[in-house]
């Protein structure tokens, strides 16, 4: 990115009110204005342009301000999160969604997007927002936000590299999906496929986490890493754990009298609501867990420890909860599992099957985040 020069001396200075407007319209009858899709905060995924899910008036909602196609959809709640969309349809959205519009005798609406997009439009917005739980900002905080901005001739030149960037995301992500669906029915064929079961207790360990002391928290230096359920949130994280935000050493163990379970490991979520977000996670390396995870020890002899965590993946992990007042999975409930009774070898076979999809689906969400990359370098040198 460093090579590409761009010669700013005929750019001008805007602020943003100079350039965009903010348009604050609303409906009361969503229905006859045919304003079907309904946009809230969690339908905005952070640093994507796109809007892939929404509801529609079938759900009831609240909903009242306007969007139309074209407009940039800008959240003002917790802007940390990054999100902002560029609206391909019209419809109504959250109030905790600003409505953005181009001044278009200055800017080219395409262009506006990625300004919103910045690192410094999105400094400014954290600087200026309000509030300890939900911090939001307001469009006359931004107002002020300057910036550089080229003739219209080169803004269309700008906004065209842009979104061809944007497109090679979009692309590769197209193709993470077909990999993720080959993976899953792959995983599905595999299994469904088997005849002969036994109870999953007499091939693997079942155990549990430790409590963790808050005074023992956040320490990065330190040897072992001692895994929560948040960490298994962490994109490095997504099938093996590799990354904590905390770490022990031998002393710390011993005083809360823990131990550290094998590389091989499965882990999942045990109580709670977290149960529900169905995320299983094979330990990379010797690591301590928490007091809300399962932990199922493969015997190395019997069980396939790839083999157990893709058979894993055929079912929900609401499947197994024990009914009650707080969800839970109970070591009995996962001892009676039934799973395909395979000698080892077999085992082998199938799981390095699938570890080649698997490994394909990292290389290509590698690939995406480091596209993701160059279009942020290129937006930031650009605006």
């Amino acid at each position: 990115m460093n090579e590409l020069n761009i010669d700013k001396t005929l750019w001008k200075k805007y602020r943003f009110d100079e350039v965009c407007r903010q348009v604050n319209e609303a409906t009361k009858d969503p229905t006859a204005e045919g304003l079907d899709h309904v946009i809230g905060l969690e339908h905005i995924e952070p640093n994507n342009l796109h809007i892939t899910h929404w509801d529609t008036l079938e759900k009831e909602t609240t909903f009242t301000r306007k969007f139309k196609k074209g407009q940039v959809l800008f959240g003002r709640r917790r802007a940390y999160q990054r999100k902002v969309a560029y609206a391909e349809f019209d419809g109504i959205c959250s109030g905790d969604i600003l409505v953005f519009e181009a001044i278009e005798k200055v800017m080219l609406p395409e262009l506006l997007p990625f300004l919103i997009q910045s690192e410094g439009f999105f400094q400014k917005a954290l600087a200026t927002s309000a509030g300890s739980l939900s911090p939001r900002t307001k469009f006359k905080e931004l107002a002020d936000y300057e910036f550089l901005l080229p003739p219209k001739a080169e803004q269309k030149r700008m906004a065209e590299l842009l979104w061809a960037a944007d497109e090679v995301v979009e692309k590769e992500k197209r193709e993470l999906q077909g990999l993720e669906r080959l993976y899953y029915s792959t995983i599905s064929d595999v299994f469904h496929n088997q005849q002969k079961h036994c109870k999953l207790g007499s091939l693997c360990e079942i155990k549990s986490g430790f409590a963790f002391p808050l005074k023992y928290q956040g320490k990065k230096d330190l040897s072992i890493p001692f895994f929560k359920v948040a960490d298994m949130n962490h994109p490095n994280n997504r099938f093996e754990m590799k990354e904590s935000d905390n770490y022990v050493d031998d002393s710390i163990l011993k005083t809360i009298k823990g131990q550290t379970y094998p590389a091989g490991s499965l882990v999942f979520p045990k109580i709670g609501a977290t149960i529900n977000t169905d995320k299983k996670r094979m330990l990379s390396m010797n690591s301590v867990v928490d007091n809300n995870i399962m932990v199922l020890i493969p015997n190395k002899k019997q069980l396939d420890s790839h083999f157990l965590f893709y058979f894993f993946n055929t079912f929900k992990l609401s499947d197994i909860i024990n009914t009650g007042a707080v969800p839970t999975i109970s070591a009995e409930t996962v001892r009676n599992i039934q799973i395909p009774d395979l000698d080892i070898a077999e085992q082998n076979i199938i799981a390095n099957q699938i570890d080649t999809i698997r490994l394909a689906l990292s290389q290509q969400e590698q690939l995406i985040e480091q596209s993701r990359q160059i279009k942020q370098e290129l937006i930031n040198k650009i605006m």
